[in-house]
């Protein structure tokens, strides 16, 4: 009998969960079903409870329903509760469990482009994405981890739950980092984020959290012409999958392959 997920999210046409859950499947030889469903403000949990009612397996959630998933859960792992965001649900013993799986997912595709211990890290943006990454990143112990935010308040917001990270205002942005990651929705919305000259000079590695299916990012595009490297979250978006298939369905997939497909597509 095939097995039913879904992904759900507002925008959610865009999304390539399907595509990545198709070829998973195929890998490891399970039967599932994989669709798209526009989240609605207002009817969110509803959609959530009629999903699992009607025999629903497992539910990724995106933007911006991932507070939503998690306060709906009534148990959630440990780097669920840090990020304080779920973007995983399943149920067990007719009770809603939350994951959530970005974390992992940005660090396993991050390490095959840099170390992350003893380096110096800036994320950019301080809202729900930056929030997932936070840990994580700090386990990976770097040096120094910045978040720097149009609002120097919200970014300070997060040192309540994060106390190791510094945080900064856009304008005031000094010193050298090693690797750069947009946490921000510049890139989702066609913008881009211009930093100090001084910043770029040492050509940080750079990483948007966003991904486009046929040309870079905005932030991509800015990093590598200043001569950087810089990649999309294709690559986060593929990890974080495995992992959720693998709460799922008790199997780990292997990733490499898969997105090298979706990057030839």
């Amino acid at each position: 009998m095939s097995k039913r997920f879904a992904v759900i999210g507002n925008p959610v046409s865009h999304s390539l969960s399907p595509v990545i859950h198709q070829y998973f499947a195929r890998q490891t030889d399970i039967k599932l079903t994989y669709e798209k469903v526009k989240g609605d403000e207002v009817l969110f949990e509803q959609q959530v409870s009629d999903f699992f009612i009607d025999y629903g397996k497992g539910l990724n959630i995106t933007l911006p329903f991932k507070q939503k998933a998690f306060a709906m859960a009534h148990n959630r792992t440990t780097r669920c509760q840090l990020a304080g965001a779920a973007n995983t649900l399943w149920l067990q013993e007719n009770q809603l469990y939350a994951d959530n799986t970005d974390g992992i997912g940005l660090i396993n595709d991050l390490t095959h482009y840099l170390q992350l211990k003893d380096r110096k890290i800036l994320i950019l943006g301080a809202g729900g994405a930056a929030r997932g990454i936070i840990h994580p990143l700090l386990a990976m112990n770097p040096s120094v981890l910045t978040v720097a935010n149009r609002t120097v308040a919200k970014a300070e917001e997060l040192k309540n739950d994060f106390p190791l990270i510094k945080c900064t205002g856009f304008d005031n942005l000094s010193g050298v980092f090693d690797l750069i990651i947009n946490a921000t929705s510049a890139s989702l919305e066609g913008a881009t984020i211009f930093l100090p000259e001084h910043i770029m000079a040492r050509k940080p590695v750079c990483y948007d959290l966003a991904y486009k299916k046929n040309e870079p990012t905005p932030f991509v595009a800015y990093a590598k012409n200043l001569g950087c490297q810089a990649v999309d979250g294709m690559g986060m978006l593929v990890e974080q999958a495995a992992e959720a298939f693998f709460i799922w369905n008790g199997v780990r997939p292997e990733t490499r392959p898969v997105l090298e497909l979706l990057r030839q597509s």
